[in-house]
Formats: C-alpha cells, sequence, structure tokens
C-alpha cells in the first residue's frame, strides 16, 4: 500500500507559533501534522499488523429506553464491520461485509426487521475511514489533506485538516497541536427522513494496545438544521486485537433473528458458555490475560 508523502518530522521546535496580533499560524504543513499523527497513534507497521479489532462497552445515552446499551463492534480488514447492541433483551445489528450493508432491528410484533443500507449508508461505508481511520494511508485510499488553521477546543489548540475523498464528499479533523491525537471530526450526513445535519465526534481517553493507541471515550452527537441531539457516548471497556473472526458473522443477518455473531450480556467469565454469549474459544481468547486484551482500568 502507498504510505502518506514523506516528508522531515520536526523535533525540538515549537508546533505553532503567533503572529503580531495574537493569531496562532501553522507552522507545520498538513503532511507533516499527519506523519505526526499516524506516529503518535503507534505508526504504519503497528497498524498494518492489525488484522481485526473488537471493542467491547457500553453507550451512554439520553436517546433511547435504556441509558446503558452494551455493545460488540468487530471490524476485519479490508472493511468489514458488524456493530450489536442489545436493549431491554432485544437485539439490533448493523452489518458490512465490505459490499452490502444491512440493519436488523426489532419491529412492533418483536420479530427483527432486516433492511439494507440506505444509499447515504452504503456510500459512507464503502468510502468510510476503515480499521485504522482516515489518515493512515490517505495517498492509498484516494484521499487529499489540506490544512486549513488553528482552532482552539475545550482549552487546546488544534490542527483544523480538511479530508476531501475521489466522490466529493469530505470532511473535517482537527489534530492536537501539542499531543497530535485526533481530538474531533465533522462531516455532514443525510438521516432517514432525508434531513441534513452534522455529525460531530470527539475522541478521548487514548490508551495503548499493542503498540497503536485507541481512544476509549468516543462522543458523538449530531446538529441538524431545525434541532440537535444529545451527544452519546461510546466506552470501551475492552480491546482484543487480531482476535480470529469469520467471514459468516459480516454475512447477512438471517430473516428469523438467528445470527452467527456475539450476544451481548451480562454473564461472568467464569461460566462455560463464556461472557458476552461468545463461544468458550473465542471468549477465551478475548478475556484471558494478554497483550491482545486491556481493560478499561
Amino acid at each position: 500500500m502507498k504510505h502518506v508523502a514523506a516528508c522531515v518530522l520536526l523535533t525540538g521546535v515549537a508546533t505553532v507559533v503567533f503572529a503580531g496580533d495574537g493569531v496562532p499560524t501553522p507552522e507545520l504543513s498538513a503532511a507533516q501534522i499527519v506523519e505526526k499523527n499516524i506516529a503518535v497513534r503507534g505508526g504504519l507497521e503497528a497498524w498494518h499488523n492489525i488484522q481485526t479489532m473488537v471493542w467491547i462497552g457500553h453507550i451512554e445515552t439520553a436517546n433511547a429506553p435504556a441509558s446503558r446499551i452494551p455493545f460488540v463492534l468487530e471490524q476485519k480488514r479490508p472493511n468489514k464491520t458488524r456493530f450489536e447492541i442489545k436493549v431491554q433483551n432485544q437485539t439490533a445489528l448493523r452489518i458490512f461485509d465490505g459490499i452490502a450493508g444491512w440493519k436488523s432491528r426489532p419491529s412492533a410484533n418483536g420479530k427483527p426487521e432486516l433492511q439494507p443500507f440506505s444509499v447515504e449508508e452504503l456510500g459512507y461505508e464503502l468510502n468510510g475511514p476503515s480499521l485504522d481511520g482516515p489518515l493512515m494511508d490517505a495517498a492509498a485510499k484516494g484521499l487529499g489533506i489540506s490544512l486549513e488553521g488553528i482552532d482552539t477546543l475545550d482549552g487546546s489548540t488544534a490542527y483544523r485538516l480538511k479530508v476531501k475523498r475521489l466522490s466529493g464528499a469530505s470532511q473535517r479533523i482537527w489534530i492536537d497541536t501539542q499531543t497530535y491525537f485526533d481530538l474531533k471530526s465533522e462531516r455532514l450526513a443525510r438521516n432517514a427522513a432525508g434531513q441534513t445535519g452534522t455529525v460531530t465526534v470527539l475522541y478521548h481517553d487514548y490508551r495503548p494496545f499493542e503498540g497503536v493507541q485507541i481512544p476509549m471515550r468516543i462522543e458523538t452527537g449530531t446538529r441538524a438544521a431545525t434541532s440537535a441531539t444529545a451527544p452519546d457516548r461510546m466506552v470501551i471497556d475492552k480491546v482484543a486485537l487480531n482476535l480470529p473472526l469469520d467471514d459468516s458473522i459480516f454475512a447477512k443477518p438471517e430473516v428469523s433473528g438467528q445470527h452467527h455473531g456475539v450476544t451481548v450480556d451480562t454473564r461472568q467469565a467464569s461460566q462455560p458458555t463464556g461472557p458476552m454469549g461468545w463461544p468458550s474459544s473465542r471468549s477465551q481468547a478475548l478475556f484471558s490475560p494478554g497483550p491482545a486484551v486491556g481493560p478499561v482500568r
């Protein structure tokens, strides 16, 4: 895969200078900022070595019947995703197999209702950030990255980058001028009613796992022309890297409601069927001590 354009990393030099009027002026180019971001997140080689990633945690929200919703997110290269949540003993799924996507949720009669992804959802997944995010291998993904300026976010200064895709769609990403971690991203999206709004994502509490850095708390909110939703907070409790994931779990769900993925529940790890409803072999791989697993402390 092609790497992001190579550039000389600046060391020992301040990354922000101030003009005479006190307005911060970028000293690094967009390519240099991206290189530093990749480096602090673990580097290209470490991320390329990750073929699968599993997050287990909960969503804290004011936009659902339950304030804490257990979830499991499974990702597999090159672009397969399975996201499962369970609320009040009912399961909802979003699955993308790299080409097509489906969403399954309980209907009024309690049986699963299966629908394909909308054009908007499919377009986002096909051109999505993939397992390691949009700034990794940007050139290979056909992305154009430009530096727009510097903003202040909750007391921190951040480089504002514009990321443009071949399709013409774009998003903005804010990179901390001191740590070079992602702080925030924004993109335009259209909901099921055809209403366009801005989706904002904030990243917090980066932790190391096998040499890569992962944000353990992610807040997402939507702001439309007429209203705004309270942000949802995704809290990641456990991370597993390179856990074997069969392609069948990313296949189209059975209409009967049976599926091949994980089931989220509250059973303890000592039970023979495995925690979270995983088959024992996958449970042991995920929850036994070792470098592939890291609980939130």
